[in-house]
């Protein structure tokens, strides 16, 4: 007899997961039969408990997807698997062009035991200027060097007066680490998402006998000099007319401490700042938001529309993506009413489409000729989509506890923001960009798990918003933090926003 609690090999437990299924599908069926049965000898509305059944079904399909389905929001097209196209003759991309990289060229001579024709045996001799040519990327491995700063001193044959040649610029006093060193530490954790612990390793197998503790004192250290550039960065977001807001879990690993943390995004074109604090409450909401006048685009929670109501000038609207992705998580168990709602949500998706994108390099003149015609598109052809999905919503009359009901629920709940992108050609279609400014905290959350210490909080913060700022902005952000660094240790309260150093 299998025992399913010691059981480990997968195949077995697939073919026990196959009859637990069959088995759960034949209760449900007579669960049903009978419950209809029941409900007919006792005179009942049975099209009232068929929707029932029918939310159970679903229920239980839902709980089946989340353990065992792929985690994907693309429907499948009609044509998908239809078209048949003609066998590629190239596979993948080719070589990319690598116009960052130092060209050097080496040239290659045949040995001397080799200069002897095949054929007559003659001797070969060399034909100028004539080479095959063919390309090799390899790497130079990083190496770190102690260097010994020797500072000349100079004295009057007086001697009442000696002078020492000037120190290099150093995060304080007396450091043994340079800038650059630090600014290495800082990208490697919070651009590409590699903990410390796991940097001295690397470092260690680099000749660098280093620990953790170590390497936070130097990020810590930088991130005091790039305050002001952290707080500037805060005061530009604010300054815009709209800004995305969301925010998502951050764990703060201190012993005994089950309170989950969030981190906080508020972000404008090519700036982004993040906040990391211990609640998701209206006040957290607050102090990210305090004061501001403008649109906020936000999902529906509901700290959101406490600001709202409590903040003049505050107006909300909400991300069409979300409502989306309430449709598409139902859709298997609704496929007939999700397919009419969904085409619907892509036709508004796809008018958007017609419109030019903006990059923050654009004139002014660019921008403005982009929102008149956003808002011509708008009004001639999303405003019609957005009857015809009101209509379809009121002609519905689910379970309001099914999939469906709880769907088109959200959706009308949301309604005024949803519907605010028709008369203001600034406000977007969806909250899409918040969500692509929290996928590298994210990432970094999954590899280094969190903050061991409030300061850790602030730290990441500041670091990720500056990163993605640069990336927003089309700067190199280890770059970035450099420039900003050496301008900022010599004269604290420097502010360099990376938006100045992309034109």
């Amino acid at each position: 007899m299998i025992q399913i609690e010691s059981e480990r090999d997968p195949e077995v437990l697939r073919q026990v997961a196959l009859l637990l299924d069959r088995e759960n599908q034949k209760l449900i069926d007579r669960i049903k039969h009978l419950s209809l049965e029941n409900a007919r000898l006792r005179g009942e509305d049975g099209g009232r408990l068929q929707l029932e059944l029918d939310a159970l079904k679903e229920l239980l399909a839902r709980r089946e997807r989340e353990l065992f389905a792929a985690s994907s929001e693309r429907r499948p097209h009609e044509h998908d698997g239809d078209v048949t196209t003609p066998a590629q003759t190239q596979r993948g991309h080719g070589p990319r062009p690598q116009p960052q990289l130092a060209l050097i060229e080496k040239v290659h001579d045949l040995a001397a035991d080799q200069l002897r024709c095949d054929v007559c045996g003659g001797e070969l001799s060399e034909w100028r200027n004539q080479f095959e040519d063919s390309e090799e990327i390899t790497v130079i491995e990083r190496s770190f060097t102690l260097v010994r700063h020797r500072r000349k001193k100079y004295r009057c044959a007086c001697n009442a007066n000696v002078a020492t040649a000037p120190a290099p610029v150093k995060l304080k006093a007396g450091a043994r680490y340079s800038v650059e060193f630090a600014v290495e530490v800082a990208a490697a954790k919070y651009l590409d998402h590699m903990p410390l612990n796991r940097q001295c390793r690397q470092m260690g197998r680099e000749g660098l006998i280093v620990d953790t503790q170590t390497l936070w004192d130097q990020i810590e250290s930088l991130a005091c000099h790039l305050q002001p550039t952290y707080e500037a960065l805060k005061t530009r977001v604010l300054q815009s007319d709209l800004v995305h807001a969301d925010e998502t879990t951050w764990r703060y690993l201190t012993k005994g401490n089950t309170k989950k943390w969030w981190a906080w995004s508020v972000s404008a074109g090519d700036a982004v700042y993040y906040r990391i604090a211990d609640s998701r409450s209206s006040e957290a909401a607050g102090h990210l938001l305090n004061g501001y006048r403008g649109i906020v685009m936000a999902d529906g929670y509901s700290a959101y529309g406490a600001l709202a109501r409590g903040q003049p000038g505050f107006r909300l609207v909400h991300c069409w993506a979300h409502v989306r992705r309430k449709f598409v998580e139902i859709a298997d168990n609704y496929p007939a009413e999700c397919s009419g709602i969904l085409d619907l949500i892509g036709q508004l998706y796809a008018v958007e489409r017609l419109v030019p994108a903006v990059s923050p390099g654009s004139t002014e003149d660019q921008k403005a000729e982009s929102l008149r015609l956003r808002a011509q598109l708008r009004n001639e052809r999303s405003r019609d989509l957005v009857s015809r999905i009101r209509s379809w919503a009121l002609d519905q009359h689910p379970l309001p506890e099914s999939g469906l009901g709880k769907a088109i629920a959200y959706m009308m709940q949301m309604w005024k923001g949803l519907t605010a992108f028709v008369d203001d050609p600034r406000v977007p279609l969806d909250n899409n960009a918040a969500e692509r400014a929290l996928r590298d905290l994210v990432l970094g959350r999954k590899n280094h798990y969190g903050s061991h210490s409030k300061r850790g909080t602030e730290v990441a913060a500041l670091f990720y918003s500056l990163v993605e700022s640069a990336l927003a902005s089309g700067v190199e952000p280890k770059s970035f933090l450099l420039k900003a660094a050496f301008a900022a240790i010599p004269n604290p309260g420097t502010v360099t926003l990376p938006h100045t150093l992309s034109n």
